[in-house]
């Protein structure tokens, strides 16, 4: 089992190495194969999307990346017995909904998602004033609730977000649903300053990260990205472990300094 989630991106981060997390679709067919080539391209964890009828963050790429794998007969049970299989040499985030978790039951889910070697879960509706009953069951459990913070965020509560948060804390790039962008919004290099300014845990800026250049504007200030919608669309034209991979391997390598 991979180190926890936190411990990892801080010990990368002291490292002088720009954090890369990219995103998966749970349940597609063949994604369990596109874990360890993810790893080896340079990410620094793996974040797998637990499909949801009605996700509301998502965009086109990643809701028809849910529907196929709802169609394939995906289950959150099942994807977590999944990753329970595999050995994975980055730590493992889920990210999924709450309707999803409250479901199965916090204390359950939790010590499931344990069990399982998962680091990390991130449930974008779910808000820090309802946090509390999931995250004691996380906590307890070992398992790092990532939270997310908007451009909207007020600072005091940007503050509060900080200090709640474990693994890292999810900035969302743009106000909208995730997807890919021609250009980099202003608003994410500006909330990774904001987020910057009052917490020491990570900041990865994720929604609208659609190419290694747009990650390299963002980690002038940012810790790191979340690379979502650019890698499904790869899987979803079957692009395969090895498509995925060498997509990842452009943004380590323009993170690290290479050609953007």
């Amino acid at each position: 089992m991979a180190e926890g989630l936190e411990t990892a991106l801080r010990a990368g981060r002291d490292a002088g190495r720009k954090l890369l997390v990219p995103y998966i679709t749970g349940g597609l067919p063949g994604w369990e194969a596109l874990l360890d080539p993810l790893a080896e391209a340079g990410a620094d964890a793996i974040e797998v999307g637990i499909p949801f009828s009605d996700p509301v963050m998502d965009g086109p790429v990643i809701q028809a990346a849910s529907a196929q794998a709802l169609a394939a007969g995906a289950t959150p049970r099942g994807i977590v017995e999944a990753l329970a299989g595999q050995e994975t040499a980055v730590p493992l985030a889920i990210m999924t909904y709450y309707n999803l978790v409250f479901r199965w039951g916090h204390q359950r889910c939790a010590d499931a998602l344990a069990r399982a070697g998962v680091a990390a879960a991130i449930l974008p509706d779910l808000p820090l004033d309802e946090v509390g009953p999931w995250a004691k069951a996380a906590d307890g459990a070992g398992v790092e609730t990532v939270l997310l913070a908007a451009p909207t965020t007020p600072d005091e509560r940007l503050v509060a977000i900080g200090e709640r948060s474990r693994g890292f804390v999810y900035g969302v790039g743009l106000l909208g649903v995730t997807g890919e962008r021609a250009d980099l919004a202003g608003t994410a290099v500006e909330l990774a300053r904001r987020l910057k300014a009052v917490t020491d845990k990570p900041v990865l800026i994720g929604v609208g990260i659609s190419t290694p250049a747009q990650a390299v504007e963002a980690c002038a200030v940012a810790d790191g990205v979340v690379v979502g919608s650019a890698l499904v669309r790869r899987v979803l034209e079957g692009g395969g472990p090895t498509g995925a991979a060498e997509l990842v391997a452009g943004f380590r390598n323009a993170l690290n300094g290479g050609n953007a």
